[in-house]
């Protein structure tokens, strides 16, 4: 037989794309259509019901940026029409190319009830299977004519669009085809038919028979189609195509889970209002789905998106929880938001288990097993045990498909974290989240497994995302034909528990990654919005006093303390955490925003801290000043978790230094400032050690070109360093005398200028840096590099409950991908015996190098933090303007004095007028052992919370003060629930002993008396 494949497919294409698809709906009529455009911000449903509208035509321009416009739309259904399915078509300006990035619309009933929301992809509303003929025809559409800032031939390109502020008024959208039709539904599944069996064909090899056997029926299926009567022979066409459509696929095949899904990113290239209605739109889509498909199940995460429609939308809530009730609308994750999980502290990724799950607990009654966070920029090493603590067992990601060096040798493993805790994970390996049951796609996932042999399962989120939208009807009915198909993996929808049972159960000894799940890609989310990431931390830390001086003001004088002012605080800063706020990749909007919600966040909790205090210390006249210590190690003489009086620490000298500069001498360190403002000596007297490498500097402000091949706020690729200035001009070095001596060192360069604080305080091992940058700079990347006289093969990065260590060499690929990395207060370096810590208040972003001097054969390692970057996309004015970070160099410092400085450089003091000292609430014998909350129970039963971890990698035993009346104590999950399989401790003389494994974490609840 002579080969026509390649005819037969071309065939299929242009027959297809201009004859079958247009005859879906071969019978239209125009609707009439009006609209009022809201002034300002969107409108209540209500008051957009009832606005006073104006006619507009197919053709006309609508909606400046961020706007909303409510679409009147009537029509009457013809008396011809009578029984055949008709459905209104409405195109409000999409481009077919980019769902969820663009203009979107709800459509509601007159009484206000919703109907569906509308996308690109999106485009009908059902009125009437069968129709009545004679039916008026009357649905409102509110319709957000969002700019499309991620569009053009280059997706990267600068815009003013981001914000509402600099956006402009420019109509966007062009209002598109606006009418009832008929729909032919045995056209319409004749094209789900040939995509299918089209797509399919095109995966198969060419000389397996299956191939052969799709391209036949196919080619006799489009001879028996009329091309001047698609709709007669539609159902002719379709005979053709039954028996290769009903052949089984083969046993072995690949098994996929489909759910349901809409990853809605919480803010990103929209502000977090538009995501309000998002996710209204894409539920009340999904509901409505649900009702047509039995079959169909819809997964949706992060319960801040569920909060929001149930405050803002009830109308759609009530959809939902009916459809969670049914089962098949499923709260997933059990998270408040899809979550950065690189950054954020030990106790706010604690948090959002805690309340994530909670609220589906309270609303839903349903907990999750699951962790699911398909687009997060990589995961710390320190989660598997946070899920753990959170009752979960299970963890979905797609993201490390993204990486761009390694390929991940796995997609269904167990992942074990910093304390050995493994949780069972998958990477579906259609690497995708935005699944469309395209043929190419589920080929891939079939292809692509790596665990072939030993399991047969994955999973595949199944729906528009990013933007939200969620699963089509198209995509269920191709899921449909592939639910056993010859030459397929086989499709079946199930929820992300049953897949996880299934692939558990088939998988009884899975391959173990361990440490920690780095992306090879969007490493400068560490440092893109300076001030996003600053907020974070000084809320974290500010959250952690509030508890701890709010419990203990509640137990010493009975205070009231502020359960819900707390609830809503922590819940403002998780959502910040989400994925591309923290990250500092959403457009400015969102960060503009979120400057100001910190700034209001730290303003409450300072006012909570500060009345609790208040209370604590007493009259403040006739007192003396109290130290308020939050920090979990003593501090000048003051307890971990207490109060108590000022006291002195001696003095620092300050005198010239030979050959220009100045030096600073506590007894303790002999810190040497050469003429140019560098630190050239940093020596630890006791120890008799230099820290900086000899020849080198140190806190020398070093600046690259940045101008990444994409992703502009996300990427910094490698040969930034290629080229690198380093800022040793002066323009000012001035010594300052005082308690705590200190030089400033001010220098300018390009547009920006620097200011420096190098302090050396009475009693401390640290010198302390304080830097503000006024920066004015455009794609340039600002880092301080300390080049440490140390030879270490690895070094500590802080994380979550603990710290995780990373070579310093590059001997792999996997670790010169490492070459911009996470920590959190503290990096560390050492050799047996003797170490280097630095230490900061809010910065993430760091890199470490090592190289061999060839004067001595020492090891010189590198420490560069980094501080400010300066990407155009997505906000062209990302981190202009003013910043100030504090940094600390400790020379001498083991993992356990980088532990107590990133607490103490995070925490600093507080000073009270007051009449007394003030004991800890709890105290702790052991300085491995940190406390990380003090607390009273989310339940409001007055009950006590302590959290603790093990922080210095090793084995700890410690004895845990509480001092208070307990009548009881448990050990508790993170949700403050005792645990059934862990013995309750015992009480001894109001302490209790505990032994913790190398960075566990404990959560104990006591029941006071």
């Amino acid at each position: 037989m002579h080969d026509d494949r390649s005819l037969v497919e071309a065939r299929l294409k242009r027959v297809l794309q201009e004859r079958i698809r247009p005859a879906v709906y071969p019978e239209s009529i125009p609707l009439d259509v009006e609209v009022w455009t809201a002034p300002g911000e969107p409108v209540p449903v209500d008051e957009g019901l009832a606005g006073p509208t104006a006619p507009i035509a197919t053709g006309d321009r609508w909606g400046a940026p961020w706007g909303t416009s409510w679409f009147r739309v009537t029509g009457t259904v013809p008396q011809e029409w009578a029984g055949r399915t008709v459905e209104a078509l409405l195109d409000i300006g999409f481009n077919e190319t980019s769902p969820g990035f663009q203009c979107e619309g709800l459509v509601y009933r007159p009484d206000g009830s919703p109907v569906k929301g509308l996308n690109p992809r999106n485009q009908w509303v059902r009125v009437g299977a069968p129709a009545a003929g004679g039916e008026e025809v009357l649905l409102h559409i509110e319709a957000a004519s969002n700019p499309n800032v991620h569009s053009g031939g280059n997706p990267f390109e600068p815009t003013p669009l981001g914000d509402i502020e600099t956006a402009g008024s420019e109509p966007q959208y062009t209002l598109g085809r606006m009418e009832l039709a008929v729909l032919d539904e045995c056209v319409w599944n004749l094209i789900q038919d040939l995509e299918v069996l089209g797509e399919l064909m095109e995966q198969l090899p060419l000389d397996a028979g299956r191939r052969w056997e799709i391209l036949r029926a196919v080619s006799h299926a489009l001879d028996v189609i009329d091309l001047q009567d698609v709709n007669g022979t539609a159902e002719a066409a379709r005979a053709q195509l039954a028996g290769v459509l009903a052949t089984p696929a083969q046993e072995t095949a690949h098994r996929i889970s489909a759910v349901g899904h809409a990853h809605i990113d919480s803010a990103w290239l929209w502000p977090l209002r538009e995501t309000v209605r998002k996710v209204a739109r894409t539920t009340a889509n999904m509901t409505a789905l649900l009702e047509d498909e039995p079959d169909f199940v819809f997964a949706m995460s992060q319960a801040q998106q569920f909060a929001w429609i149930k405050e803002h939308r009830p109308e759609v809530y009530a959809k939902v929880k009916k459809a969670v009730a049914d089962g098949r609308f499923v709260p997933s994750g059990g998270m408040w938001v899809e979550s950065d999980t690189n950054m954020p502290g030990s106790e706010a990724m604690a948090r959002q288990f805690v309340h994530g799950k909670r609220f589906f607990l309270d609303e839903f009654g349903i907990e999750n097993d699951e962790a699911w966070l398909p687009d997060t920029f990589g995961f710390a090493a320190g989660l598997p045990q946070i899920i753990k603590a959170a009752g979960s067992k299970w963890l979905l990601t797609q993201k490390i498909s993204w990486s761009k060096i390694n390929k991940f040798p796995h997609h269904t493993f167990n992942w074990e974290g910093i304390d050995g805790t493994r949780i069972f994970t998958h990477f579906p390996p259609i690497d995708s989240y935005n699944v469309v049951m395209d043929g190419a796609q589920i080929a891939h996932a079939a292809r692509n497994f790596k665990e072939k042999g030993v399991a047969r399962r994955s999973l595949a989120p199944t729906g528009f995302g990013d933007g939200g939208g969620g699963t089509t009807r198209e995509m269920i009915a191709k899921a449909a034909r592939l639910r056993s198909l010859e030459g397929s993996a086989t499709v079946e929808w199930e929820t992300p528990a049953d897949f996880f049972a299934k692939a558990e159960a088939e998988y009884a000894n899975p391959p173990v990654w361990v440490g920690e799940l780095y992306l090879e890609l969007h490493r400068a989310t560490l440092t893109s919005q300076a001030k996003t990431k600053q907020g974070n931390r000084r809320s974290e830390h500010l959250l952690r006093e509030a508890e701890l001086w709010a419990a203990t003001a509640a137990v010493r004088t009975g205070a009231s303390y502020p359960y819900e002012r707390l609830d809503r605080i922590w819940k403002t800063v998780l959502l910040h955490q989400f994925h591309d706020i923290l990250p500092g990749s959403s457009i400015a909007w969102v960060h503009r925003e979120a400057r100001k919600t910190y700034d209001a966040v730290a303003a409450e909790l300072t006012g909570i801290i500060e009345s609790a205090q208040r209370a604590l210390a007493g009259e403040a006249s006739g007192g003396s000043a109290l130290v308020f210590n939050a920090a979990p190690h003593a501090r000048a003489g003051v307890a971990a978790g207490g109060a108590g009086p000022v006291t002195g620490s001696g003095g620092t000298e300050l005198r010239a230094r030979e050959g220009g500069g100045h030096v600073l001498d506590n007894g303790l360190l002999r810190v040497e400032i050469d003429g140019r403002g560098l630190v050239v000596s940093a020596y630890d007297i006791a120890a008799g050690r230099e820290s900086v490498a000899p020849g080198e500097a140190a806190n020398l402000l070093q600046i690259h070109p940045d101008f990444p091949n994409q992703w502009d706020a996300w990427d910094v690729d490698s040969f930034y360093r290629n080229t690198v200035t380093d800022l040793t001009e002066l323009d000012e070095l001035t010594p300052l005398e005082g308690e705590s001596a200190a030089v400033r060192v001010v220098r300018t360069f390009g547009a920006s200028k620097v200011t420096q604080l190098l302090t050396l305080a009475p009693g401390a091992k640290r010198l302390d840096i304080d830097t503000e940058v006024d920066w004015h700079e455009t794609e340039k990347f600002l880092k301080a590099a300390f080049p440490l006289d140390v030879h270490a093969e690895r070094y500590a990065s802080e994380t979550q409950f603990g710290h995780v260590y990373r070579a310093t060499h590059t001997n792999t690929s996997w670790e010169a991908a490492k070459f911009e990395a996470c920590n959190h207060r503290f990096v560390q370096l050492e050799e047996p015996g003797w170490g280097v810590a630095l230490v900061n208040d809010s910065t993430y972003g760091h890199d470490v190098t090592r190289t061999v001097r060839a004067a001595d054969a020492g090891t010189t390692t590198t420490v560069r933090v980094s501080l400010l970057r300066a990407p155009r996309y997505p906000d062209p004015q990302t981190d202009q303007g003013v910043h100030t970070f504090r940094h600390a160099l400790v020379p001498g410092a083991a993992i356990g004095d980088a532990v107590r400085e990133g607490y103490l450089i995070n925490l600093p003091e507080r000073r009270v007028t007051g009449t007394g000292e003030v004991a800890p609430l709890v105290t702790v014998d052991n300085d491995a052992v940190v406390v990380s909350a003090v607390k009273l129970a989310d339940d409001e039963s007055g009950d006590l919370v302590v959290r603790l971890y093990e922080s210095h990698g090793g084995r700890a035993r410690a004895r845990v003060g509480v001092d208070l009346g307990v009548g009881g104590i448990a050990v508790t999950d993170l949700l403050e629930r005792p645990l059934a399989d862990v013995p309750r401790p015992e009480l001894d003389n109001g302490a209790v002993t505990l032994s913790l494994r190398p960075f566990e974490l404990i959560t104990l609840r006591l029941t006071r008396v």
